[in-house]
């Protein structure tokens, strides 16, 4: 039979010796597991007479209380020292700088669509989309330009491959393809903004191949140049957070608007910087008009019951001009410096009731 004073020097001595949590395990599923060095011990107890049972029993199950109380506190021991190093390895010195968490930003434009959307969303205008690759009729026939108008050439259009039937897709010059969808699949009164992207062939420092537009286009039997004009100041008062601007309309020409304005609001350019609502300096912002009838009637809607009239702004123009961007080009240059610095929280949704640049 094990010497039970042996057996217990040896196994405590092993649970002392236990340098981490793995090894103590082991440890205990040898002396006390179902085929332990104790359990075995246990076991004999069934064979043996009454007068034994009750000299051995009380000695083996000691032996077993003693093993599983080193054990349960040396794995105390070895948590509170692996807490230990862990807490020395992960310290933290509180007077050092905290380390700048990385984090993205909202562009300039999804930022001033935002905006542009909440501004004539309260004027009781909806958001319409459309595709970006148009068909030659949207985008310019139904729009009063016939084939051979140079407002054709003036656009400087992408074109894509022919297709089977000759006729060749393109990407949008504007938006106000999507005006054209509206109308044909809407019956006034209408009311509707279109933003979204737009693509022609140019660029600068103020021109990109592709950038963004939004379009508005209000058709009904009453609506009249003084709605529009109404519409705009309340637009560039809101967007621009000034509580007047004055607004100088002038004459134009556009195919699918007749007749054509230009709009241009004061400002004031001194300082090297633009100020609205104040100054004696004019720049353009939108052009706008009233809605041609021939486009009208080239949309199913008959101009003899129905008027009304249509504007448009470019995004990142207004972006650029809200909040000091002076070079349009970095706009798509993915750099997340120039992100970093004019990019918005995730969090600053644009609201009225709240302040647009709060």
């Amino acid at each position: 039979m094990t010497d039970i004073a042996t057996l217990e020097r040896e196994t405590l001595a092993a649970i002392e010796a236990a340098g981490d949590e793995r090894a103590l395990d082991e440890i205990r599923v040898a002396a006390l597991g179902k085929k332990g060095a104790v359990a075995e011990l246990l076991k004999t107890l069934g064979g043996m007479s009454p007068e034994e049972r009750k000299e051995k029993g009380p000695q083996f199950n000691g032996l077993r209380d003693r093993v599983a109380s080193a054990i349960a506190a040396r794995k105390a021991r070895l948590e509170e020292t692996a807490l230990d190093a862990r807490l020395q390895s992960e310290r933290v010195d509180v007077t050092l700088p905290a380390p700048e968490i990385p984090r993205g930003t909202i562009h300039p434009v999804s930022h001033v669509m935002g905006e542009i959307i909440a501004i004539l969303a309260d004027l009781d205008f909806k958001v319409a989309e459309g595709p970006d690759v148009e068909t030659d009729d949207y985008n310019f026939t139904r729009l009063n330009i016939p084939a051979e108008h140079p407002a054709r050439q003036m656009h400087d259009t992408f074109y894509l491959k022919p297709q089977g039937d000759g006729s060749r897709p393109l990407l949008r010059t504007h938006t106000s393809p999507v005006q054209v969808r509206t109308m044909l699949s809407q019956k006034p009164p209408i009311r509707v903004i279109a933003p979204g992207r737009t693509y022609r062939c140019d660029s600068d420092a103020t021109h990109s191949p592709m950038f963004h537009q939004v379009e508005g286009l209000a058709i009904d039997e009453e609506t009249h140049l003084g709605h529009l004009k109404w519409v705009l100041q309340e637009f560039c008062k809101a967007f621009f957070e000034v509580p007047q601007v004055k607004m100088r309309l002038r004459p134009s020409y556009f195919p699918f608007t007749e007749p054509s304005m230009e709009v241009d609001i004061q400002c004031d350019r001194s300082g090297g910087q633009i100020k609205f609502g104040e100054g004696h300096d004019w720049l353009e912002i939108a052009g706008s008009g009233m809605v041609h009838p021939r486009v009208l009637e080239m949309c199913g809607i008959d101009p003899a019951r129905y008027q009304g009239y249509a504007f448009g702004f470019g995004i990142d123009r207004l972006a650029m001009l809200k909040y000091g961007i002076p070079d349009l080009r970095p706009f798509f240059d993915s750099d997340l410096r120039w992100l970093k610095h004019y990019g918005f929280s995730a969090l600053d949704i644009p609201a009225l009731h709240e302040g647009l640049s709060r």
